[in-house]
């Protein structure tokens, strides 16, 4: 098969780190996307009120910009893998912390810490599996990776509805939050099979005193400043489009009167959208450039989220384009790790990377309190169209005002090769 050849010609490191990163980013999705299914029987619970739950929510995402840019700077100092462990553990501990807190201000403190992890593990799992194959497999590899999400989220949908069924509300979500603790397993795993980036052995340990360190500062500096605000601008619009579709769909199934089956069946449609969308993308962006595949779902999903909210069609058909609107809004993500990665170079990498994937993921959770406010005025379905047409907007604009280093597409060594210098 044509899309497979990519990990068929890799060698037993590539694939070793591919399922590595394909795992830790899997897990993560499925310790971020597993509590939204939790609040109700947390407010149920402890009597909370639903801006008091959403502070958690949107408190965990907003740290995610610090961890993502803690990590980056950790992994350009000390090693991609060694960092990528290090995020995995921190966000499985404080899940499990989380799952035995005894109130709201306890189980606040325990998700903002594990955000930090969140925020971590994306920009270095990326930029290690982006910088462990040749560059004309980046896309596919990349975007292969990314596709653990839509896993992820699927995963986190099937266990909290079943746990929730079958145990008594005030231990339920305590269990599924426990069951996050699968991700160290992985960290076994990346321990003794993972070796460090090729790519950042060569450049930056046998050139450390010729290139700067990573810092806080390197975000700022006049050589990345460019690609740092262009790219958190991409990530806004494409992470405020997300989010608005992610967390309003529930809702917005509900005024469509909607079974709480049909709510399930249309999100496990939706991930296995998404999971088409990761392989498509993938495959596309090597064939016909990055930038040209993140502008063209860009104009897809917001034809798709259009048509999904402002017309109306029955039941069984609005579950079907479900399927299209995960293939599109979400799948398309699998373009920008490697696009991202191509704009900076080696010794800074997962620290702009971070600091853009995780600034723009912040900014982009805003729509989510935007779509609600104007949804009072216009109705929810016209405010998120409204609001996804504003957001990709804005991702196709600072697309075309980026500028992509002229020497990124240059391939690596494989790990073998490097073992024969």
């Amino acid at each position: 098969m044509t899309m497979l050849n990519w990990y068929k010609e890799s060698d037993s490191n590539q694939k070793k780190t591919f399922w590595a990163c394909y795992a830790g980013w899997a897990l993560d999705s499925y310790d971020m996307q597993i509590f939204s299914f939790l609040l109700p029987v947390i407010m149920a619970t402890w009597a909370l009120t639903q801006t008091q739950v959403g502070f958690i929510g949107t408190v965990a995402l907003v740290v995610t910009a610090i961890g993502g840019w803690i990590a980056g700077i950790l992994a350009d100092r000390y090693g991609r893998v060694k960092i990528l462990m290090f995020t995995i553990l921190w966000f499985t501990f404080f899940g499990v912390v989380a799952g035995f807190a005894q109130n709201y201000e306890q189980l606040l403190v325990a998700r903002t810490l594990q955000g930090l992890g969140f925020g971590g593990e994306w920009a270095v799992g990326a930029a290690l599996m982006a910088e462990a194959v040749s560059a004309k497999h980046k896309n596919k590899a990349v975007g292969f990776v990314q596709s653990g999400m839509a896993l992820g989220w699927a995963g986190s949908v099937i266990v909290a509805t079943v746990l929730i069924s079958l145990l008594p509300p005030e231990w339920s979500w305590r269990v599924v939050l426990w069951t996050g603790v699968l991700p160290a397993l992985i960290v076994i795993y990346i321990r003794r099979n993972v070796k460090e980036s090729v790519e950042f052995v060569e450049k930056i340990k046998k050139n450390h005193n010729l290139i700067e360190k990573a810092s806080i500062r390197s975000v700022f500096k006049k050589e990345h400043l460019r690609s740092t605000i262009f790219s958190s601008l991409l990530v806004v619009g494409l992470q405020a489009a997300c989010y608005a579709i992610l967390i309003w769909i529930p809702t917005l199934m509900n005024e469509r009167g909607l079974s709480s089956s049909s709510k399930i069946v249309t999100i496990l449609i939706m991930s296995m959208g998404a999971f088409a969308g990761f392989m498509f993308t993938a495959y596309l962006a090597d064939k016909v450039g990055r930038k040209q595949t993140l502008i063209g779902m860009s104009i897809l999903s917001w034809i798709v989220t259009v048509v999904y909210m402002l017309i109306a069609m029955n039941q069984y058909i609005t579950l079907a384009l479900g399927f299209f609107v995960g293939f599109s809004s979400i799948g398309m993500f699998a373009a920008l790790g490697p696009f991202l990665s191509d704009l900076f170079p080696t010794h800074v990498r997962t620290t702009c990377m971070g600091f853009a994937y995780n600034v723009g993921k912040s900014l982009g959770a805003l729509s989510v309190v935007g779509v609600g406010y104007l949804s009072t005025s216009i109705g929810l379905a016209t405010s998120i169209g409204l609001f996804c047409l504003v957001a990709y907007a804005l991702a196709t604009l600072a697309i075309l005002l980026i500028k992509v280093r002229p020497h990124a597409q240059v391939s690596v060594m494989t790990y073998e090769q490097t073992q024969e210098v």
